[in-house]
């Protein structure tokens, strides 16, 4: 394969003729970790400097051990997960949390930062939970002059700090959806031009249930589709292209676990008492059944609207009690009598439709900033396939 003009071959394919490859003791070496680190189990809520560790999360907690505090290198530090793979980048003194956390920094003048891209870039080949360092000292990095390495990483940086925005941002709009949600499906807030009473009743008069279907297994996988517990567990509202799963039933049995517009599916069994009874409203029109691990609520009357019922059925105090009825010594489970009993207080549906246009409006807003988010991640993912490889310069 003929080479680019301006490039030249090497063991890592080829590179501007400007860079070099050097294996990972050319430029990184690692600092020490044990002397700053602290137990998980001390970990704080609050305190005074930031924990790292080896998770995903860029921080994992805090600490006041303020002599366990690693002092910022120049130029940042790396942090990699030796059991995890997680490639982290930190520019500020933290407190290095539990085991498995290895710390590195540039070296021979090469940019940390720059070289955390290079690393973050990297397939690691996943072994488990045991060790996977021993692949990051195998590695052979691209290397090209410092300047450039610096500009590629304040290019990167950038993107990297509008997508923390971005998280922050996100973080906050769905704080304000669940005080929202708390305020509103209380009736602790009042939207303006609504003064009626709310009325006080119980799952087992608003909904008929019944139990989804059990088909054989050489069933599935062809046929109508199918709502099962994992997309009940993932969102307040279902629609069709939300439910992958296929199973094949008579006409007799899809017209008896048939899920209409307006019905609310309940997963009654998980492995956490947390998710057990999870509701979603099922929003289209599509055809659709429901598995043996979920119970269909069928609205009894026109009290409820569709969309609401997504948003009330998830609202803590709903979930207070569906989650103290989930019983099991391995799974939690949940059944039609004890769904009958849980309490709710439900205003008239007018009420009720202008409370779940201000949820839906915010729940919106969110989307869109997610789909802003994962866009820029998307073109950070091709900038770092330019930038680090050399096909694009910046300087």
């Amino acid at each position: 394969m003929e080479l680019k003009a301006g490039f030249k071959d090497s063991d890592v394919g080829p590179i501007p003729a400007d860079w070099v490859t050097n294996p990972f003791l050319g430029v990184l070496q690692k600092i020490e970790a044990k002397r700053h680190q602290i137990l998980a189990s001390e970990y704080l809520a609050a305190g005074s400097i930031p924990v790292v560790d080896q998770g995903q999360s860029a921080i994992a907690g805090y600490s006041d051990r303020l002599d366990k505090r690693l002092v910022r290198p120049d130029g940042g530090v790396i942090i990699f997960g030796d059991h995890t793979r997680t490639v982290k980048y930190a520019d500020f003194d933290f407190v290095v949390g539990a085991d498995g956390t290895q710390l590195l920094i540039g070296k021979n003048g090469n940019d940390t930062q720059f070289l955390f891209y290079q690393l973050q870039a990297k397939s690691i080949p996943s072994t488990g939970y045991a060790r996977h360092f021993k692949f990051v000292k195998e590695m052979v990095f691209r290397v090209p002059p410092v300047p450039v390495q610096r500009a590629i990483a304040a290019a990167l940086g950038d993107v990297d700090a509008l997508l923390a925005g971005l998280d922050k941002l996100i973080a906050k709009k769905r704080d304000l959806k669940q005080a929202a949600m708390q305020q509103l499906l209380t009736g602790e807030t009042r939207l303006p031009g609504f003064r009626k009473a709310w009325e006080l009743t119980t799952l087992g008069h608003l909904f008929e249930f019944r139990n989804g279907v059990n088909a054989d297994k050489r069933a599935y996988g062809r046929g109508v589709p199918f709502i099962n517990v994992l997309e009940v567990i993932t969102k307040p509202h279902l629609h069709a292209g939300d439910v992958p799963g296929r199973v094949s039933l008579s006409q007799s049995l899809i017209e008896a676990y048939a899920v209409r517009r307006g019905d609310v599916v309940f997963n009654r069994t998980s492995e956490t008492q947390e998710e057990v009874a999870l509701a979603s409203v099922y929003m289209d029109t599509t055809t659709v059944v429901f598995g043996g691990f979920v119970i269909r609520g069928r609205p009894s009357g026109d009290r409820l609207d569709a969309t609401y019922s997504g948003y009330a059925l998830r609202a803590p105090e709903v979930r207070q009690q569906l989650v103290a009825k989930g019983q099991g010594a391995i799974r939690a489970n949940v059944g039609q009598s004890e769904m009958r009993t849980v309490r709710i207080r439900l205003p008239e549906v007018d009420e009720q439709k202008a409370i779940a246009a201000a949820l839906w409006d915010m729940d919106a807003e969110v989307a869109a900033l997610e789909a802003r988010r994962d866009k820029t991640r998307a073109v950070k993912q091709g900038m770092m396939q330019e930038l680090l490889s050399g096909r694009t310069r910046l300087v």
